[in-house]
């Protein structure tokens, strides 16, 4: 009579979850490193509309403004989504400040990107400035 084997060993059942343990060690880091780095695109984005009101405040008057309401814009805290809690402007610099949902790595820190004045436009630098770490900024910030 032949037997016929059938299932998995054991072994080779410890392999397989061994396996799926070493690539969940490293998927898991890399699948938070990207949704933090969302998150702090997010900010960006509600940047949007603050930017060309600066903009347009410096092609007028020659000077960056004070603050939102110099701007014309309302208060930082209108400026909030779901992981931004507010934007404020304070002359050339504005502060993008991270809250509400935002990841715990992110969460209260803030994202500074400063307006240099061209011959004629304005153009823009971001920089996490070591109070968020490189690698979570977007492409354009690096």
């Amino acid at each position: 009579m032949k037997c016929i084997q059938r299932g998995f060993t054991l072994i080779e059942l410890m392999i397989v979850v061994a396996i799926i343990g070493v690539l969940a060690s490293i998927a898991i880091p890399a699948y938070q490193r990207y949704a933090v780095r969302a998150q702090v695109a997010e900010g960006l984005a509600l940047f949007a509309p603050v930017k060309s009101a600066i903009a347009e405040f410096r092609h007028d008057s020659g000077a960056f403004p004070v603050d939102n309401d110099e701007a014309g814009l309302g208060a930082p805290g209108d400026y909030a989504g779901k992981y931004v809690s507010a934007i404020a402007i304070n002359g050339p610099v504005v502060s993008i400040l991270y809250g509400n949902d935002a990841n715990a790595i992110i969460s209260g820190r803030v994202l500074a990107v400063t307006a240099v004045a061209n011959d004629g436009s304005v153009s823009w630098d971001c920089a996490g400035g070591g109070v968020i770490a490189d690698y979570y900024l977007p492409s354009a910030c690096q």
